[in-house]
């Protein structure tokens, strides 16, 4: 049995017990991960295909080591004009064991994390429309009009749902506002 699933941004093909090295992942040594985000899945010759992702498989590992990976050399060269540069980088990995491939019945955990964290920062959203609400009131003098600033005559054409407000200039949204 063998599963290609995404980890820390990259798709791996595991099998059980198989030792993988993935980007460095926040988990803690010795702490268990679970990657929920399984493409294929075979399983005694039944090959599974996800579109894009197969619901309801994961795959269950443990993280056994933080490391750094081999040095690579990056050398920069353009020949005749004395330009040489050389960098080093060394990526931060994470050792982890594959622990099993779940092929029915996980949970996913991310994505209700997602639609909670989404749920607030729409409420804010309707209590801003409505302090905006009783904002339309507008002076109906033109003396006073005048001494606003064009920001301010245009939120004011807004409130009142006048339509090209964005394009007119001064006296043309006061004019508007005084009807």
């Amino acid at each position: 049995m063998y599963a290609i699933v995404e980890m820390a941004g990259q798709q791996f093909k595991v099998a059980k017990d198989q030792k993988v090295y993935v980007h460095r992942l926040q988990e803690e040594e010795g702490k268990k991960v679970t990657f929920d985000k399984v493409l294929l899945l075979e399983d005694g010759g039944n090959v599974t295909i996800g579109a894009p992702v197969i619901e309801g498989a994961a795959v269950e590992a443990k993280v056994v080591k933080h490391l750094k990976g081999d040095k690579v050399i990056v050398f920069k060269k353009k020949r005749r004009k004395g330009y040489r540069k050389k960098n080093g980088h060394r990526q931060y990995l994470t050792e982890i064991v594959v622990e099993d491939i779940v092929a029915k019945g996980a949970k996913k955990a991310a994505p209700a994390k997602a639609k909670a964290e989404a749920k607030p920062a729409t409420e804010p959203k309707k209590a801003e429309k409505k302090a905006a609400a009783p904002k339309k009131e507008a002076p109906k003098a033109t003396e006073d009009l005048s001494s606003k600033t064009v920001a301010e005559l245009k939120e004011m054409a807004k409130a009142k749902e006048i339509n090209g407000y964005s394009s007119m200039k001064k006296a043309e949204l006061i004019e508007a506002l005084s009807k």
